[in-house]
């Protein structure tokens, strides 16, 4: 089809007209309709090639590529119509002047030359081709339209020449050096500037207008330069004509071709202008020394030449400018190589690198050489194909004896015969962590982010924030136990040397003093680290309440409840023994576990309860709508019930078991304390309280001889109660259910005396259908069986007769 669809036109012309006649007329439209196919593409073809000189003109301002790629390299990655590119240079006549640059994007990603595959399959890296990034985005390499031209710029076709006359004659003129090189000066006539250099240009004019006018002065000057095409051809990544600024030189054509391609040269590009070499560049002295002085300036019709790449080597490995670099032949020293990169980085060995090279003389025409990179190793010649690698140095100190751990400062310490122990660590200053400093000072600054964590001022708060505070404050180091870990040379197998660090450090025992050899780590170990027995642990109790002196104390090896307890002066005349709260880290965590089972428990409890009630709703024959209900009932108070479980959160409250009498230290359980356990011992309360389904949910006043009945006719149990599922919880923490206590005990569970502070739970039943229902639904239920078995046997009777 062509661009404006005549050819599709005419088939359809042919198409219809056969089943309007019902001939066959493709065999005579055939060869008209391949010719006006034909004139309908060269139309189109036509249209689109004025479409593009208007657009040309359009854009004459902008320097751009005026033909199609000279060359296609099949093995780059290109659009299959390539678009025409913007390039550095000036404007044509119409705008001489005006600096443009190449508005090209980023040059597109290219195929891997066949060196760079087998550097690949060799080492697993693509390696990319040294300084060919320079090219890769896009390029504002221009020269200055603003800077004033050279000396020895050449004027010529384009090029606008500024003109100030005064004397006998005064006028001022921009003109134009029109395409035979000359220009049209008023009141003078023509002269020719081509050729001439911008050094001449005033000298030139001058006499030309001496030979008509006198006494005069003149001032010429360079307006808008002129822009000029030149060629590159070669390996260029874009090839083809460029419109270029007069003051471009070989690199700013080089920029705007896109450079070299993956074969192509970038050590002798050359310049070629009447068919003779003007200059080679070598594009490595421009990137690595930034040196342009093979750099000249074009003329229109230059040709730019890049020939195919020399001998390539690779090198990779500890090196800085990992990549393939071409050597100049006969061939580059690998020094002179590495030079390109820096040199050789201080990180690579310089005893040891490996080339990998070529040698058509061996079997299998691939070798591997080891080169060491001194005076005789970096004068090595590379042969095209060679693949450097710099081998990184060993991360081992051949002196050094690492310390780490709960210590100041855990660095490498150099090693020397016979180090020690004691070497590393003279003395305990040595164990104090920079963190210890670090939390000492913050304790004076006020921290605003711990307010709202509890409530603020409490007692609660300060006594958490105090006993975290002393708990945290210095590392707690492990004494007992710390370790040389050591590389066994033979074996290659890590050996572990255990010391008694106290020993070593505190008493200077020389058994502990262990000696060290190269490569040893020494760690010390904090007591988080390890589990270590009750006796040597830091055990800070939080004590409150009605004692002697409340506070924080640090509990002794071995040191009991009561012990404590009597170090700190006893209790006050009205602390409630029984009553005393010992909450513990660990029970807590285990308490909030076995919650979380219940709960899962009681979830799956419901729904199965609520199946077997829909069961049983379903076939009973009483009113499904009152089943219905009532199974909505229940399922709403349980998951309320669940909800409230849910909501609770384990205190690690433990059960001291006390007797009821219990008045003296000496009645306390013989229980040693843990780190972190918080002990309350409260005053003797005046209350006892009742909680669930009872209708006066309250606190009632305490007095001796009071019973569980007692309470439950002070608070009265509602319709929803289960009387044979209550408990008591006591103040100690203990738990009296009814049916446990009158199974073990042969009393009634009504006459037990409550405590102060005893609390009594009464629970909902699950089923709350009353018992009068029951009994009539039953009845109900069995009329109709008997009812429905009747008129069975009275159908048997009457089949019978």
């Amino acid at each position: 089809m062509s661009k404006n669809g005549q050819p599709f036109c005419i088939y359809s012309f042919v198409r219809d007209l056969n089943k309007l006649t019902g001939f066959t007329l493709n065999s005579f439209f055939k060869p008209t309709l391949v010719a006006l196919s034909f004139v309908a593409v060269c139309a189109s073809a036509q249209t689109g090639v004025a479409s593009t000189e208007g657009a040309l003109d359009a854009t004459a301002a902008s320097p751009q590529k005026t033909t199609a790629p000279l060359a296609q390299d099949p093995r780059r990655t290109l659009a299959a119509t390539p678009q025409p590119e913007l390039v550095p240079g000036a404007a044509p006549a119409k705008e001489p002047n005006r600096a443009l640059t190449r508005a090209r994007g980023p040059a597109k990603a290219e195929l891997p030359n066949q060196f760079q595959l087998f550097v690949e399959e060799a080492t697993g890296k693509l390696l990319p081709h040294f300084g060919a990034s320079l090219f890769d985005a896009p390029q504002t390499y221009v020269p200055d339209a603003g800077l004033a031209a050279p000396s020895s710029y050449i004027l010529g076709p384009g090029d606008e020449i500024r003109l100030q006359v005064w004397g006998s004659v005064e006028f001022a003129s921009s003109v134009v050096i029109d395409r035979n090189g000359q220009v049209q000066i008023p009141k003078v006539g023509v002269i020719s500037l081509a050729g001439v250099t911008v050094a001449e240009l005033v000298p030139v004019v001058k006499s030309q207008m001496a030979k008509v006018i006198t006494n005069f002065n003149i001032n010429a000057s360079l307006g808008r330069l002129r822009s000029i095409q030149v060629y590159v051809v070669g390996q260029a990544r874009h090839p083809g004509t460029y419109a270029v600024s007069s003051l471009s030189t070989l690199v700013n054509a080089l920029f705007a071709s896109g450079g070299p391609n993956a074969n192509g040269s970038m050590r002798s590009i050359e310049l070629r202008r009447d068919g003779k070499s003007v200059t080679q560049i070598d594009l490595y002295d421009f990137i690595t020394k930034g040196d342009k002085s093979r750099d000249v300036a074009l003329l229109p019709g230059d040709v730019i030449f890049i020939p195919q790449a020399g001998p390539r080597v690779a090198v990779l490995g500890a090196f800085d400018e990992v990549a393939i670099f071409e050597t100049k032949a006969p061939g580059q020293t690998v020094g002179e190589v590495l030079a390109y990169g820096g040199g050789v980085a201080p990180i690579a060995t310089v005893r040891k690198a490996l080339l990998e090279r070529v040698n058509p003389a061996v079997k299998s025409s691939r070798e591997v050489l080891d080169l060491a990179l001194d005076t005789t190793g970096l004068t090595q010649k590379l042969q095209s194909g060679d693949i450097l690698t710099l081998l990184p140095v060993s991360p081992a100190f051949v002196n050094a004896v690492t310390l780490q751990g709960v210590v100041a400062e855990p660095v490498r310490h150099r090693w020397f015969a016979g180090m020690r122990v004691l070497d590393l660590i003279p003395d305990t200053e040595a164990l104090i962590t920079p963190d210890y400093f670090k939390r000492k000072n913050l304790l004076t600054q006020r921290d605003q982010s711990r307010q709202g964590v509890k409530a603020p001022g409490s007692a609660e708060e300060a006594g958490a924030t105090i006993t975290e505070r002393f708990r945290r404050m210095a590392d707690q180091i492990n004494w007992d136990y710390a370790v040389v870990e050591r590389l066994n040379p033979d074996r290659l197998t890590t050996e572990l040397l255990p010391f008694n660090l106290g020993r070593a450090v505190l008493q200077r025992d020389a058994s502990q003093n262990l000696v060290l050899q190269p490569g040893d780590v020494v760690t010390i170990l904090g007591r988080n680290e390890l589990a270590l027995p009750q006796e040597r642990q830091t055990r800070l109790v939080r004590v409150e309440g009605e004692v002697a002196a409340p506070g924080i104390y640090q509990a002794l090896p071995g040191e009991t409840l009561g012990q404590l307890l009597r170090r700190m002066g006893g209790l006050t005349p009205q602390a409630y023994l029984f009553g005393t709260e010992l909450s513990r880290e660990s029970i807590r965590k285990r308490q909030q576990d076995n919650l979380d089972v219940l709960v899962r428990r009681l979830e799956a409890q419901a729904q199965s309860n609520a199946q077997n009630v829909t069961a049983n709703a379903a076939s009973k024959t009483d009113s499904a709508n009152q089943s219905q209900v009532m199974l909505a009932q229940q399922q709403a108070q349980l998951k309320s019930q669940i909800e409230r479980l849910r909501s609770f959160k384990s205190t690690g409250r433990m059960t001291l078991e006390l007797d009821t009498r219990a008045h003296a230290l000496s009645d306390l359980p013989d229980l040693l304390l843990e780190d972190g356990d918080h002990i309350s011992v409260p005053p003797v309360p005046s209350h006892v309280a009742a909680f669930g389904a009872v209708n006066n949910e309250n606190v009632f006043l305490y007095k001796p001889g009071k019973t569980v009945a007692d309470v439950v006719k002070s608070a009265g149990l509602t319709e929803e109660a289960d009387p044979d599922q209550l408990f008591l919880v006591r103040a100690d923490g203990s738990v009296l259910s009814r049916v446990a206590y009158s199974r073990l005990f042969g009393r009634t569970f009504s006459s037990i005396t409550v405590m102060p502070g005893d609390t009594l739970v009464v629970p909902a039943k699950w089923d709350r259908e009353t018992g009068y229902n029951a009994t009539v639904r039953g009845l109900r239920d069995w009329t109709q069986i008997l009812a429905n078995l009747g008129l069975g046997l009275a159908a048997i009777k009457t089949i019978n007769n």
